[in-house]
C-alpha cells in the first residue's frame, strides 16, 4: 500500500465508476483500469466486483478502503503539522458551510482570511449539516460550520462560536400577534408553540439542522403540524412569510442578513427564548493547522 494506491482505490469506491474516478484523479481511464488490475493481482484479492457499470467494493475492498481513508487522514494531518513547524503559511484548507449561510458569510470571510494567509487555498463545500458531517468523518474536509445538533456525534468535536435564537416568524400584522406574551428576559415577545398548530408552516428538509431541531422541539411539546410546505431555501421561506404566505421557524442569525426588506413579526419560543450554539466542527482527534484554527477565529469575529 502506498499513498497513490490508496487515493486511487478510495476514488474508485467514491465514484463507483472508473471513468468518473479517473476524471477526479486527472488520469486516463485506461491507466486507472490497468492500475486496479495490477494491484488486485499483487494482493491476490479482488477489491471490487462489477455490477453493470458500477464498481462495488468486496469485503476485502471495504477493509482496504476503510484503512486507506484513515491512513490518508493521518498523512494530511502530518503534512499540516510539519508545515506549521516549518512556519510555511502555504497549504490548503477544506471547509464546509450549510447552503443558506454561504451567501452572506463567504463574501466577508474569504477576503478577510486572504489578507492573513494569501498563499493558503480555501476549498469550500456546501451542503446540509448531515452531508457536512459525513464529509468530516470521511476526511474530505477539516472544518464545518453550523448550528450545534440536538444529539451530538461523539466522533465530532464542536467548538462554540456564538449563540443563535430560534424564532417563530410570521407575516407583519398576522393575527398571531394577539397571542404574544411579554418577554422581559428576551429581545422578542414570546409565543406559545401550540398557537402554530393550525397555521400553514413553512419547513425545511429533514437533512437540514434547523428542521431537525424544530422537529425535536415539536415532539417534546406533543405538537403535530397538519398544514406544512417543505423547501430547503431559507430565502424563499422568508420571502413567502413576508408576503403573508405562512409562518416559519428561523434562527435570528439569518434574519440579520435578509435581502428582503419587507417586515416580519418574530417571537421567542419560551421565556426568555430557545438558544443554540453556532459551532465550528472538526473530526475528534484530528490535527488543525494554524491557518485552519485562524479561519475559525475569522468566523468567530464575523458572528
Amino acid at each position: 500500500m502506498d499513498e497513490r494506491a490508496m487515493k486511487y482505490i478510495v476514488a474508485i469506491s467514491k465514484h463507483q465508476n472508473l471513468t468518473k474516478a479517473a476524471e477526479a484523479l486527472y488520469v486516463g481511464q485506461p491507466t486507472l483500469s490497468k492500475f486496479l488490475a495490477e494491484i488486485e493481482t499483487r494482493l491476490g484479492l479482488k477489491l471490487f466486483r462489477r455490477v453493470g457499470h458500477r464498481y462495488v467494493p468486496t469485503y476485502a475492498g471495504e477493509r482496504y478502503i476503510e484503512h486507506s481513508r484513515e491512513i490518508l487522514r493521518m498523512i494530511d494531518s502530518l503534512n499540516a503539522e510539519l508545515a506549521d513547524i516549518q512556519k510555511q503559511n502555504t497549504g490548503t484548507v477544506n471547509i464546509a458551510f450549510a447552503n443558506m449561510r454561504c451567501s452572506y458569510m463567504l463574501p466577508v470571510l474569504l477576503p478577510a482570511f486572504r489578507i492573513i494567509y494569501p498563499n493558503v487555498k480555501v476549498n469550500i463545500f456546501e451542503g446540509s449539516s448531515d452531508e457536512n458531517d459525513r464529509r468530516l468523518l470521511d476526511g474530505l474536509i477539516e472544518l464545518a460550520f453550523y448550528t450545534m445538533p440536538s444529539e451530538p456525534d461523539p466522533r465530532i468535536e464542536y467548538i462554540p462560536l456564538a449563540q443563535e435564537e430560534l424564532l417563530i416568524c410570521a407575516p407583519h400584522g398576522h393575527p398571531l400577534r394577539e397571542c404574544a406574551q411579554a418577554n422581559p428576559g428576551g429581545r422578542y415577545p414570546s409565543m406559545d408553540l401550540k398557537r402554530v398548530q393550525n397555521e400553514l408552516v413553512l419547513m425545511m428538509q429533514p437533512s437540514q439542522r434547523t428542521r431537525q431541531i424544530v422537529d425535536s422541539i415539536l415532539r417534546e411539546n406533543g405538537i403535530r403540524l397538519e398544514n406544512v410546505l417543505y423547501t430547503s431555501n431559507i430565502h424563499a421561506i422568508m420571502g413567502l412569510v413576508s408576503a403573508g404566505y405562512g409562518i416559519s421557524f428561523v434562527f435570528d442569525s439569518h434574519l440579520k442578513h435578509r435581502t428582503d426588506s419587507a417586515p416580519v413579526d418574530c417571537y421567542s419560543i419560551g421565556n426568555p427564548g430557545t438558544v443554540y450554539d453556532f459551532v465550528a466542527a472538526k473530526r475528534r482527534g484530528s490535527y488543525l493547522s494554524r491557518y485552519a484554527a485562524d479561519f475559525i477565529e475569522t468566523v468567530r469575529h464575523f458572528v
